[in-house]
């Protein structure tokens, strides 16, 4: 049984008693739901209702780490703890939680704790800080469009948990994980896989002229159809992947920007926090097939029925709080595209990762392998120039992010420079990459990555 369909067959059977009272009967089955959910995170996460006046009124509940315990099986935190992952406020099933996120209760927590979660047991709505440290709402969930509607899901609470159960669950892993530090690739390839699964589950079964439109565009790129059930399911995954990763890239472009002192006109003049927005990927990623399918997510008359303008704004929040430094100190910044793939389909959907044989190949591991054949073309095949010969082809026929492409283009532009021909340089590398250097890449987010790094 899913965490949802417990978590509404318990408030179905409180519920039923009659004697229930409005709000705190219910405790009990939300923190079952949450602590059960924060199982699945390292360290695991805990629900504790009741918590005690630690200066600004008292939580409904509290979300602890596991290290805050003095041991695993105690039900109390360790005295005078803050809820590391922020406050609960519960209110009935029939108020307004939105309302309630924007009640002088909830911004006497926020000001406290710094992140609070809102529910009325059907909506949620998480509060906590921008990447200014300002209050605003984030993420918000609802189970059901109404109060009726909701208990009528308790009463048969398998179909509802089937529907939208592991949305739901995702939403409440990325909650408990938001007031972590954001710093290391794998929390950022987390949070971007999750708002990618969420993305996923949000388009499957949905038949849009708009898909055709991209689907098509795809199909023509990669030169393959996407066809019967299988390939359906690939679609719509490589359309996910091409959109977060695409979104991702232009982050590490707007990032590089930033660090050598380059802003948009007017920002920096005017004191304006520099702040990444998803709608510029396409003028990021001067790629055809990107331009379109960002256009078409962008546009409401097209995919607005998707929603998926709502899981990329959150997705955009997400990299607006990371620490950059610490971040790119884990890649070298012109490597971080091409590098973060890896991680990013692992935890996105490691079964294809696994069946694609997406892996991580160290930059120097990839210099190596073409000096080699540099080295041999050059001393054993009697071709001075090496891959700068214009009868040398490269062929890559799984060239992922482009990295082996990428390292031939730059020992061919070293060679070139090294003939002292710095006049036809630029051309020369040109008709190399247009004519000579091949590349096949059968999923959509690395093929478009190639064609950036390439560029």
């Amino acid at each position: 049984m899913t965490p949802l369909e417990t978590y509404l067959r318990e408030l179905r059977d409180i519920r039923s008693l009659g004697a229930a009272v409005e709000e705190t009967a219910y405790y009990s089955a939300l923190a079952n739901l949450l602590t059960e959910v924060g199982k699945k995170l390292k360290p695991k996460v805990r629900c504790i209702m009741g918590l005690q006046d630690l200066g600004a009124g008292f939580p409904d509940g509290g979300l602890f780490t596991e290290e805050q315990f003095e041991k695993k099986h105690t039900l109390k935190p360790l005295s005078g703890q803050l809820p590391s992952r922020g406050v609960i406020e519960v209110k009935p099933v029939k108020s307004d939680a939105w309302v309630t996120a924007d009640g002088e209760q909830v911004s006497r927590y926020w000001g406290k704790y710094r992140q609070v979660l809102v529910t009325n047991c059907r909506d949620f709505v998480l509060v906590g800080q921008d990447a200014e440290g300002k209050f605003a709402k984030l993420e918000s969930f609802h189970l059901a469009d109404s109060e009726k509607a909701f208990w009528a899901a308790a009463v048969h609470p398998r179909s509802l948990a089937e529907k939208i159960g592991a949305r739901f669950e995702e939403y409440l892993l990325r909650v408990m994980r938001h007031a972590a530090q954001l710093a290391t690739p794998g929390d950022v390839a987390w949070f971007l896989a999750s708002y990618a699964r969420d993305a996923r589950a949000r388009i499957e079964g949905v038949e849009l002229a708009a898909l055709a439109t991209v689907r098509t565009a795809l199909e023509e790129a990669l030169g393959l159809k996407f066809e019967g059930k299988k390939g359906e399911h690939f679609f719509r995954s490589s359309l996910v992947q091409t959109l977060f990763y695409g979104v991702f890239s232009a982050w590490v472009l707007w990032s590089k920007q930033r660090s050598a002192g380059l802003w948009p006109a007017g920002q920096r003049d005017a004191g304006v926090t520099a702040r990444f927005n998803w709608y510029e990927t396409a003028r990021y990623l001067r790629v055809p097939m990107i331009s379109k399918l960002f256009h078409l997510v962008a546009d409401p008359q097209e995919l607005e029925a998707l929603k998926l303008t709502e899981v990329l704004d959150w997705a955009t929040q997400v990299l607006n709080r990371v620490d950059r430094p610490s971040f790119f100190n884990k890649f070298q910044e012109s490597h971080a595209v091409q590098y973060f793939y890896e991680p990013f389909l692992e935890a996105f959907d490691p079964e294809l990762r696994k069946e694609l044989g997406v892996w991580y190949t160290p930059p120097e591991i990839v210099k190596y392998m073409v000096e080699r054949v540099d080295t041999v073309l050059r001393e054993e095949l009697n071709l001075p120039d090496g891959l700068a010969d214009k009868n040398v082809y490269v062929l890559d026929p799984c060239c992922g992010t482009g990295s082996y492409l990428v390292e031939v283009l730059d020992r061919i532009h070293r060679t070139l420079k090294a003939r002292g021909e710095d006049a036809l340089t630029a051309s020369d590398l040109k008709e190399a990459a247009q004519k000579r250097v091949f590349g096949f890449e059968i999923m959509p987010a690395p093929f478009v990555v190639s064609h950036l790094q390439l560029g």
